[in-house]
């Protein structure tokens, strides 16, 4: 109770300096719009039924983009952090992506997938898709090795090994490879509608741009936030389901 009136404490503060900002020094709402204007943009953009549409697309670029690189980055990650000689063959390629500036490959997506949803899907699982597949990697290869032999002289079967040893040991670190994988499956969905988008809250953020709506376009953007705030805490809160027994589990879930 103490912590959530501090936190809401501090968003009072925190609106109070940005009006005061405004109107001791007289900035232009072109530049900075004040709270109550943008609370008031963000209120007719939500009657707008145009608004929800571009939140479902963005979503769902988003989330594909997500399921996509989890599912990929998670077996890539036990796969290579398993099999010795596909590790020595694939790394090169693999961090060789990784270093490569994936805002970059957009023009390239867009090229090869066209203009529709499919080449927002697609960067937006390029983006996620890292965060998963290290924290998998580096899961496969923290697996205790003394317990390993143990199932090895038990002579357990791959199914019962794979169950009650390399789950339990590598999730953790999966689910924190999802964590920062589902911010970054946000960026390249809006970043993707940025560049070629004709509908979701990217795309709606350069027209509101374009059209010189400072406060409906901080409205945007604070929905954008608010849709990024819910999915991370979703993915996060996954840790007390999956995981509880990890100390991370017991540390985590509230701001």
């Amino acid at each position: 109770m103490k912590k959530t009136l501090i936190q809401a404490a501090s968003i009072i503060v925190f609106l109070a300096i940005w009006k005061s900002y405004v109107v001791l020094f007289e900035v232009s709402p072109l530049v900075l719009p004040p709270p109550e204007a943008v609370l008031t943009a963000l209120i007719v953009l939500l009657q707008q039924p145009d608004t929800y549409m571009h939140m479902r697309t963005t979503l769902f670029e988003c989330l594909g983009g997500f399921c996509i690189a989890v599912v990929l980055g998670s077996v890539l990650g036990q796969v290579l952090g398993r099999v010795a000689i596909l590790d020595t063959i694939f790394k090169p390629f693999i961090v060789g992506l990784q270093l490569t500036p994936k805002v970059a490959l957009i023009p390239l997506f867009i090229l090869w997938f066209g203009f529709g949803i499919e080449s927002k899907i697609v960067i937006s699982a390029v983006m996620g898709f890292f965060p998963v597949f290290s924290n998998s990697y580096l899961g496969a290869k923290s697996v205790d090795s003394g317990l390993s032999e143990v199932f090895t002289v038990g002579k357990a079967l791959v199914r019962k090994r794979f169950r009650l040893l390399v789950i339990p040991s590598s999730l953790p670190f999966i689910l924190t490879g999802m964590e920062m994988a589902i911010v970054l499956s946000i960026i390249g969905a809006v970043v993707s509608e940025f560049v070629a988008g004709s509908r979701g809250l990217g795309y709606l953020a350069t027209v509101k741009l374009q059209e010189m709506q400072v406060d409906t376009l901080f409205a945007v953007v604070l929905l954008l936030a608010t849709i990024g705030f819910l999915l991370y805490f979703s993915v996060g809160s996954l840790r007390k389901i999956l995981v509880p027994w990890h100390e991370s589990a017991k540390q985590r879930a509230s701001l």
